[in-house]
C-alpha cells in the first residue's frame, strides 16, 4: 500500500489534507517533528519508509522573518533540501507548497510559473531557496504555489482576523493598493489530492482560487457574507487605505495572482471563484460557532 507522509498537518492547509489524502497517510505536526533538526528528519523518513511526502508546513509570519531569518531559512529552505535529499535516496515523490511572494509584484498580468522570479522580503527569499533546492535535487517532486490563504482552521488567517476585529469595531482601515487570489485551504487540499492521483505530474504548478481582490475587496466581502449568516457585526465602515499609509517590515507584493492555467489542464477543471469559497468557509464557521 502506498505510504504518506504528510509534515505540517497541524497548519490551515495540513488539518485539510488529514481528510482529503487518501490511501495510509502518517500525519505530523510541529510537536511531532521538528524541522530545524535535520536528524530527526531523516530518521522520520527512515523508519517510515514513504513513496509520498507532502510538506505543507513553512514559517509563514512575513514580518518576523525579518529579524528571525534563521529560523525562516531553517524551515522554507534547508528542510525542504533535506526531505528532497531523503525522497530521492527512497524514490519517493515530495509535495512541497511555496507561496506568491517569490514574485516582486511589478508584473500586471498572472504570474505564469516560468516568470522570473524577485522576492521583496526573507519570507518569499527562504521559501524561493526551498523551491532551488528540490529543482537542483534527485527527488521526483512537484511544488504547488498558492496565495492568500485562510481556512476554517487556525487563528491567524485574515478571515479570522478581520471577523474579530469587526466584532470590535465600527470602522476597519484596509490596503487597498496589493492585489491577488484569496485562496480557501481545502481547495489547496482539494488540489494536492488530485495531483496525487495524476501519473507523470513534475513540476511548478500555480494554484489559487479564481477572481482577483485586494485586501480592501476580501475584508468588505468577509463583512458582507458574514452578515447575511449572522454573524456578530460591529463594523459599520471599511476605509481604503494605500500601503504607504500601513507601513510594515516586510516589502509586500502590489500585484501577485498567479495563473492556473497550467493545473487546471492537468486536473480538468478550474479552481472555484474566491467569493464562492469565502461564502462555503463561513457557513461552515457559522455552523461551528
Amino acid at each position: 500500500m502506498n505510504k504518506t507522509l504528510l509534515i505540517g498537518a497541524k497548519g490551515q492547509v495540513g488539518r485539510e489534507l488529514q481528510s482529503t489524502l487518501s490511501g495510509d497517510v502518517t500525519a505530523l505536526g510541529r510537536e511531532d517533528l521538528d524541522l530545524t533538526q535535520k536528524e530527526q528528519i531523516c530518521q522520520v523518513i527512515d523508519s517510515l519508509q514513504p513513496n509520498l511526502i507532502v510538506n505543507a508546513a513553512a514559517y509563514t509570519a512575513v514580518d518576523k522573518a525579518e529579524t528571525e531569518k534563521d529560523l525562516a531559512e531553517s524551515i522554507n529552505a534547508i528542510a525542504p533540501k533535506i526531505l528532497a535529499a531523503e525522497c530521492a535516496k527512497i524514490g519517493a515523490t515530495l509535495i512541497h507548497i511555496s507561496t506568491d511572494y517569490v514574485f516582486d509584484g511589478t508584473k500586471n498580468t498572472p504570474y505564469l510559473e516560468a516568470d522570473k522570479t524577485n522576492p521583496l522580503g526573507v519570507y518569499g527569499q527562504t521559501k524561493r531557496a526551498g523551491e532551488i533546492a528540490i529543482q537542483n535535487s534527485e527527488a521526483k517532486h512537484i511544488i504547488l504555489r498558492t496565495a492568500w490563504v485562510y481556512g476554517t482552521y487556525g487563528k491567524s488567517n485574515f478571515v479570522k482576523t478581520m471577523l474579530r476585529l469587526a466584532k470590535e469595531r465600527a470602522e476597519l482601515r484596509v490596503v487597498t493598493d496589493q492585489v491577488g487570489s484569496p485562496t480557501r485551504a481545502l481547495d489547496i487540499a482539494n488540489a494536492i489530492a488530485a495531483l496525487t492521483l495524476q501519473d507523470g505530474c513534475e513540476s511548478i504548478y500555480h494554484f489559487t482560487n479564481s477572481g482577483v481582490a485586494s485586501w480592501y475587496d476580501f475584508a468588505v466581502a468577509i463583512f458582507e457574507e458574514a452578515e447575511k449568516l449572522g454573524f456578530p457585526l460591529k463594523i459599520k465602515q471599511v476605509v481604503p487605505i494605500a500601503t504607504s499609509e500601513y507601513p510594515t517590515p516586510a516589502k509586500r507584493p502590489a500585484y501577485s495572482v498567479l495563473s492556473s492555467k497550467k493545473i487546471s489542464k492537468i486536473l480538468g477543471n478550474h479552481p472555484p471563484h474566491w467569493r464562492e469559497s469565502l461564502r462555503e468557509m463561513l457557513q461552515k464557521l457559522s455552523t461551528e460557532q
